[in-house]
């Protein structure tokens, strides 16, 4: 019997990646042959980092994962996943509050794609955290240097002081 090559990607803003979504690319990985991190954009977002900033920040730390890609989309996921033949969505779940909106999606982007979605639970210690979470705690002076790679805390602190700045 031939096994299918399975590919999955991991959508998300990213903006900043925390411990969090790093944990469920680490546990993602063993599940598919590839996991593409799939770095978009919310249009009800206003990014603190660039999507190619993000891109590049994420490779830099998955280097070291061969089967993990790196790459940014335009437009709908679903469209993305598509084009690029993945079979599988990967997202992570933190809490209740998740799963109602994830469960929608879901269903959405199998009726709209035919695309199947793959939950994860986050680990306890990450259930939390949340991208805009991170940045709040870090513009008010807070030290989430546990919640994030170390590199990304860095970076997160001096963007945020230059946004600081420029007001």
């Amino acid at each position: 019997m031939h096994k299918k090559f399975v590919r999955a990607i991991f959508p998300g803003s990213f903006d900043p990646i925390t411990n969090g979504h790093m944990d469920v690319i680490s546990r993602g990985i063993n599940l598919f042959d590839e996991l593409i991190v799939a770095v978009g954009q919310s249009p009800a977002k206003d990014p603190l980092f660039s999507k190619q900033e993000r891109v590049d920040m994420i490779a830099e730390l998955v280097a070291d994962k061969p089967r993990v890609r790196v790459e940014s989309f335009d437009g709908l996921m679903v469209e993305y996943a598509l084009k690029h033949d993945i079979d599988v969505i990967l997202r992570g779940m933190r809490s209740l509050t998740d799963v109602q909106y994830e469960f929608r999606l879901a269903m959405t982007n199998r009726a709209v794609a035919g695309i199947e979605t793959v939950f994860i639970m986050t680990s306890a210690e990450y259930g939390f955290t949340s991208s805009t979470l991170i940045r709040e705690i870090v513009g008010l002076g807070g030290n989430v240097a546990n919640l994030i790679p170390e590199p990304i805390f860095e970076k997160l602190k001096s963007r945020i002081a230059e946004r600081k700045l420029q007001k």
